[in-house]
């Protein structure tokens, strides 16, 4: 196993939530959203999403770090790669779908985002079995939001 650094563990999660953050910021209300559109079936509070968010973005960036440390190189390098394209279609999700409020639209991002997180899970699953569990909480808040997702396109 390589040297640990807290400094680059912080880093991992750091840019995860900035990634969170940022598309939080440039999305706009998440409240003001369903002033205009129908709310889906199953719709949590508003409060719980920063929440559960913070916390998802914190594991992806920790299980991150721990694949960039394993033993296993090569196999570290494709899955750190599927992660950082993952976490930017994660970005680009909200402002897809609150922004520009386009739900449908959303939906087909949600969808690639799904793909890559079970390709991504897979990855980490060969350079770290513990990194690739870590991220099943979000492979599985990702499936209640596409629901979530689709539920809003399809009522409205």
């Amino acid at each position: 196993m390589k040297k640990h650094k807290i400094t680059d563990i912080l880093i991992y999660i750091f840019s995860a939530e900035l990634a969170g953050a940022l598309s939080a910021l440039l999305s706009g209300g998440f409240s003001d959203f369903f002033e205009k559109f129908k709310e889906p079936p199953l719709l949590p509070p508003s409060w719980l999403f920063p929440i559960v968010w913070t916390i998802l973005y914190a594991v992806m960036g920790a299980s991150a770090y721990i694949v960039s440390v394993s033993d296993n190189d090569s196999a570290a390098k494709n899955a750190l790669n599927v992660y950082w394209i993952q976490l930017g279609v994660n970005f680009l999700w909200s402002i897809v779908f609150f922004r520009f409020e386009a739900p449908w639209a959303a939906f087909g991002v949600i969808i690639l985002l799904l793909i890559l997180i079970i390709i991504m899970i897979a990855l980490f699953w060969k350079a770290s079995p513990v990194a690739a569990i870590m991220n099943i909480p979000y492979l599985l808040w990702v499936i209640f939001a596409s629901y979530l997702n689709f539920q809003t396109a399809l009522i409205n």
